[in-house]
């Protein structure tokens, strides 16, 4: 039922997944409790015991609340209370590990091919990893230079930067997917996973150029809720693997991967001089907080403090 209902709401496979996980977690804790003895006390001391017991991190407890309280609302259709008196996991002040521009480009330099160019589209654009392996034709504006996330996180759109410098290289690249493309139709392959209900709704859209994959794998996968076979978007471990390989191959002193880079697009736009919501537009942040971290890591604050050291040389 949870499964079912997940789906009805057009949950992603990965946030489905991760609700499982808790909601079994969660029933082997309340156990012998059945479903209808359920109550906002038992919400309560699962979460405290993930914060005071097993020491998760707060994201950790939130992903592992909302897990639940999708279960209380749509499948046992109740709501829930207060929780307030939860012990709640306390969060830590970390600064994002963020690039020169110089340890940018020296890392871009030891990846090739399609990797290199995905580098530099999650770099250019400030993108999440699933944000970039998920693209499809239709989310590139060549001639308006941008990029159209759908359903990124908090099942947003948003739309942010498609670097110039790039356009050549992934014109040529849809070049060669687009023989991927035209083999699979000549194949009859089943077509590309579509969100939401959209394959019931337009029948043959799996099947158009404009919704293929930008970057598709080079290979056949089952399809995990439907069980047909059909090609999928590159891995998002592939490109994390190859990241962490150029990092350490660029001898570069940091712990590098790819939301790194989105955390140096942000810093590094802070430091052009960008307005500060405007980078909290293209990154698709809510809170205006969340984006005001860049500010302790700019090398060029708005104060332009200068450490009175850099006076002495």
């Amino acid at each position: 039922m949870m499964t079912r209902m997940l789906r009805l709401k057009q949950r992603s496979y990965r946030t489905e997944q991760t609700y499982m996980k808790w909601l079994r977690s969660f029933y082997v804790y309340v156990k012998p409790a059945s479903p209808g003895e359920l109550s906002d006390f038992h919400i309560k001391n699962f979460l405290s015991h993930l914060a005071a017991d097993l020491n998760v991190a707060k994201a950790t407890q939130n992903q592992a609340f909302n897990a639940i309280l999708f279960f209380f609302r749509h499948v046992l259709e109740k709501e829930v209370g207060s929780i307030q008196s939860v012990v709640r996991a306390k969060r830590g002040q970390r600064l994002p590990t963020v690039l020169t521009q110089g340890e940018v480009k020296r890392l871009i330099s030891f990846i090739q091919g399609t990797s290199a160019l995905m580098v530099k589209i999650i770099y250019g654009g400030g993108l999440r990893l699933n944000e970039c392996t998920r693209l499809r034709i239709k989310d590139l504006d060549f001639e308006r230079s941008t990029v159209t996330v759908r359903a990124g996180k908090g099942d947003k759109d948003r739309q942010t930067l498609l670097p110039n410098n790039v356009a050549k290289e992934l014109k040529s690249h849809l070049e060669q997917v687009r023989l991927i493309y035209e083999a699979d139709r000549e194949a009859n392959v089943v077509g590309v996973h579509l969100p939401g209900a959209l394959d019931k709704k337009y029948t043959n859209a799996s099947k158009q150029w404009i919704w293929f994959w930008v970057f598709p794998s080079d290979r056949f996968s089952v399809d995990p809720r439907t069980n047909l076979i059909r090609r999928h978007h590159v891995s998002p471990d592939l490109i994390q693997r190859t990241i962490k390989k150029a990092a350490e191959a660029a001898r570069i002193p940091k712990r590098v991967s790819t939301h790194t880079l989105r955390h140096s697009f942000a810093t590094h736009l802070l430091e052009d001089g960008y307005d500060i919501r405007t980078i909290q537009m293209l990154l698709g942040h809510s809170d205006l907080q969340t984006t005001m971290i860049y500010t302790h890591v700019a090398q060029k604050n708005a104060l332009g403090v200068r450490s009175p050291l850099d006076k002495t040389e």
